[in-house]
């Protein structure tokens, strides 16, 4: 199984960016994928996740309204767009997957992670 992030960069407050999860190796229907980012000095968070096969989906408290999670299940991909994005949403982005169909942000769900996209934000 393999999830590969990307999509990060520098962008100023206010603007946007989207990330996209690129996963092979496991039935895409069948499992729960998340966004988790980890700023400088603090723990990592669950932001997102999204079941694709009934679009189910859960957001933080922090990033609710500003990011959206979806999927392209003809790709494989899972898409995280964030729009007006703050500086305090520095971090780099990491996708992770999990077997069981249920949207969780909670890191010790997740069996699969991929290597994490840095996004900076600046002021």
């Amino acid at each position: 199984v393999q999830l590969q992030a990307y999509g990060g960069g520098l962008v100023q407050a206010g603007g946007s960016l989207r990330l996209s999860c690129a996963v092979s190796g496991l039935t895409f229907g069948n499992s729960a994928i998340a966004w988790f980012r980890q700023a400088p000095g603090k723990e990592r968070e669950g932001i997102a996740c999204i079941v694709s096969d009934n679009d189910d989906t859960v957001y933080s408290d922090s990033v609710k309204g500003r990011f959206t999670i979806a999927s392209d299940n003809a790709k494989n991909t899972v898409f995280l767009q964030m729009n007006n994005l703050k500086p305090e949403d520095t971090a780099v982005y990491y996708c992770a997957a999990d077997n069981n169909k249920v949207v969780t942000t909670a890191q010790y769900s997740m069996d699969y992670w991929g290597r994490g996209t840095l996004v900076t934000v600046s002021s």
